[in-house]
């Protein structure tokens, strides 16, 4: 498909919004489910027309946008732990670009998934397990791992655990993605101006396409 910059910040704007859910998780033990559904939307789109078509709707990756936005300028302000997942998740998937065994598992994990997808939701536990078993499987193994912290009471649930490795899996996918654009480690270090502008002009774009997107997330136990 064809890309450019605006391709490549939603593709980012992909991993924040994924790294973002896990963060919530681990933290509150909530889920956003409104950001979670185009994360793990994302992971069934392997033909898909354009890059926004990845995620579904216009918009969907608002939340992820608004993170990368706060995170170049500051405003409200940064997460250091949201740019340290965010880095880990890019590294990894380079490490899995490099394991094809690896990528045909997924791959072969995913088509089954798609045919329980036609009878169930997007968040339905089983096929939400089926993502974080493959993520087990095949990327736990792959270093660097990543480290989730939070309070130990939420990362001790197993629901919690589940929805948090199918959201690092959904999070990969976008790297992939990222770097299938032409995205690279330089253009986050350096690139800032470039980056801001795009995420800026996303949401500009999402505002006037979806302007509930702005309201607050929807929360589930």
């Amino acid at each position: 498909m064809a890309h450019d910059d605006q391709d490549r910040v939603t593709a980012l704007a992909g991993i924040y919004q994924a790294v973002a859910c896990v963060m919530r998780i681990a933290r509150t033990g909530s889920a956003d489910t409104a950001a979670m559904e185009p994360c793990i939307y994302s992971l069934f789109q392997i033909d898909a027309a354009d890059t926004a078509a990845v995620y579904g709707p216009p918009g969907a990756m608002a939340n992820g946008a608004r993170q990368l936005v706060a995170q170049l300028t500051g405003r409200p302000e940064r997460d250091l732990e949201l740019t340290r997942y965010a880095a880990s998740v890019i590294r990894l998937e380079r490490k899995l670009s490099a394991q094809p065994e690896l990528l045909g598992r997924i791959g072969e994990v995913i088509e089954g998934a798609a045919v329980l997808h036609e009878r169930c939701p997007l968040l339905d536990p089983d096929l939400l397990a089926r993502f974080a078993d493959l993520y087990s499987e095949t990327l736990s193994h792959l270093k660097p791992r990543i480290l989730v912290r939070g309070a130990s009471n939420h990362l001790q649930n197993p629901d919690n655990q589940v929805r948090i490795r199918a959201l690092l899996l959904a999070a990969i996918r976008s790297a992939r993605l990222w770097r299938q654009l032409g995205g690279s480690r330089w253009q986050i270090l350096l690139g800032h101006k470039q980056l801001l502008m795009q995420a800026r002009r996303y949401l500009d774009q999402a505002s006037h396409r979806q302007p509930a997107d702005c309201g607050p997330p929807a929360d589930t136990d």
